[in-house]
């Protein structure tokens, strides 16, 4: 078949821009089979991280690359028989939602997460309250233990990075 398409097509374009259309082809065929294999779905990097950038993780000036603070929990997700109800801060819980929820911080405030295993990493906002599960230190929504990668498992150690704590939080500790 692509000997057919080269036939044909030499005659009509050069060969420069045969095998620069040949090469575009073929990436974009391999980039669609790299994704399908994947426990989320989409565009890939070579390294396996989702190339989908949720509104949170847009550059922000707001946002510092540098935390205020970090710490290691045992992370989960909650979903489906807690999507529609409200949160903490009154919002309506969207499992598919860049959200987590944590016991002490401020809510509204904006940390990053990082599963350890995989390195994947995401930029979520503090709406809710919980886990009240022992042992665990934050609950993300379904999308975001997706994109971590750990929506099959249910639970992944990650890192938390504190960027941005809520002006009226600003005096409150961030335990």
């Amino acid at each position: 078949m692509i000997k057919d398409l080269v036939k044909v097509n030499r005659n009509r374009l050069g060969t420069k821009q045969l095998i620069l259309a040949t090469v575009a082809a073929l990436v974009f065929f391999a980039t669609g089979l790299a994704a399908s294999n994947l426990e989320g779905e989409g565009p890939v990097t070579p390294k396996g991280q989702a190339l989908r950038v949720p509104v949170l993780a847009v550059p922000n000036p707001a946002v510092r690359a540098k935390p205020l603070r970090s710490f290691v929990c045992l992370s989960s997700w909650y979903g489906g028989q807690f999507d529609g109800q409200p949160t903490a801060n009154g919002e309506i819980y969207d499992m598919y939602g860049q959200t987590a929820a944590h016991r002490s911080l401020p809510l509204g405030s904006v940390v990053r997460v990082v599963n350890l295993q995989t390195r994947r990493s995401a930029i979520v906002r503090i709406n809710d309250r919980g886990p009240y599960v022992p042992g665990r230190g934050l609950d993300v929504s379904y999308q975001v233990a997706r994109e971590l990668g750990f929506a099959r498992r249910g639970l992944a150690h990650v890192r938390v990075d504190l960027l941005k704590v809520p002006p009226s939080a600003t005096t409150q500790p961030a335990n």
